[in-house]
């Protein structure tokens, strides 16, 4: 049998990949064996993380109903395109009795709408196929919670969790997988600025019960889990790796 934990032969498209979690899900994908697209808005961020794990660097806006289903086609032409993961994100905190509808609405565009655009392109694509997949959305544990100043993105993530629910009802016949990961706070250029706040970053600490954030590599070997044949019975799954946010 080959090797449930690798990914060679299959092509894996990745949005948001330019940094952060992205950026380590493509690397991470890319170190399993899989041909890797990496998509995100900014051209010089997702080139220079292509060049660097050896992957196909595609600029594109993800909000963009066109771009996405055109960066599918062009993800499908590398090959078997088998897998893919929404890690394109954003967050504009702020208190709910002020917060701009236009941060809201920009929030939804990226957070819920993207995400729904790539699995729904990349889940057609498997389904015209006939071919087994595995789609993972990058949610949140704010997918479960609530926090202060965070309504919007809190509904995004819970929104994000039950698409990948609802999504993975739908096609498990079909041998589609749809599974999310959702972790706490990571050390990203995203929440650089919110932890470098030293009471921000003690409130954050004093909620996780193992005491540290999660690394890039945390989230990252999660989402290789899902991906591949090793997580083959795993479908409509919220992972959380947060440290034990959720569990008080």
């Amino acid at each position: 049998m080959s090797d449930p934990w690798r990914l060679d032969g299959r092509v894996a498209l990745v949005t948001g990949a330019g940094r952060g979690l992205g950026r380590g899900c493509a690397a991470e994908l890319a170190a399993a064996g899989a041909t890797v697209m990496l998509v995100a808005r900014t051209a010089a961020e997702v080139r220079e993380a292509a060049a660097e794990i050896g992957g196909v660097a595609r600029p594109a806006d993800v909000t963009d109903e066109a771009q996405v289903r055109q960066v599918v086609e062009e993800a499908s032409a590398l090959g078997d395109l088998r897998v893919l993961v929404t890690a394109a994100g954003t967050n504009r905190p702020g208190p709910a009795r002020d917060y701009a509808a236009a941060d809201w609405d920009a929030l939804f565009a990226v957070n819920a709408r993207a995400t729904f655009l790539a699995c729904r392109e990349v889940g057609a694509a498997l389904l015209a196929r006939g071919v087994p997949g595995s789609l993972v959305t990058l949610s949140s544990q704010m997918g479960a919670v609530g926090f202060p100043g965070r309504a919007a993105y809190c509904a995004t993530k819970h929104a994000v969790d039950g698409l990948t629910r609802a999504l993975a009802v739908e096609w498990a016949a079909a041998g589609v997988r749809v599974n999310a990961v959702a972790p706490t706070f990571v050390h990203t250029p995203l929440t650089a600025p919110m932890l470098a706040d030293p009471g921000f970053r003690a409130e954050v600490l004093g909620r996780l019960p193992t005491r540290r954030h999660a690394a890039v590599s945390d989230v990252a070997r999660a989402v290789r889990y899902l991906a591949c044949d090793a997580s083959a019975s795993v479908t409509g799954h919220v992972l959380r790796v947060d440290g034990g946010w959720t569990a008080w």
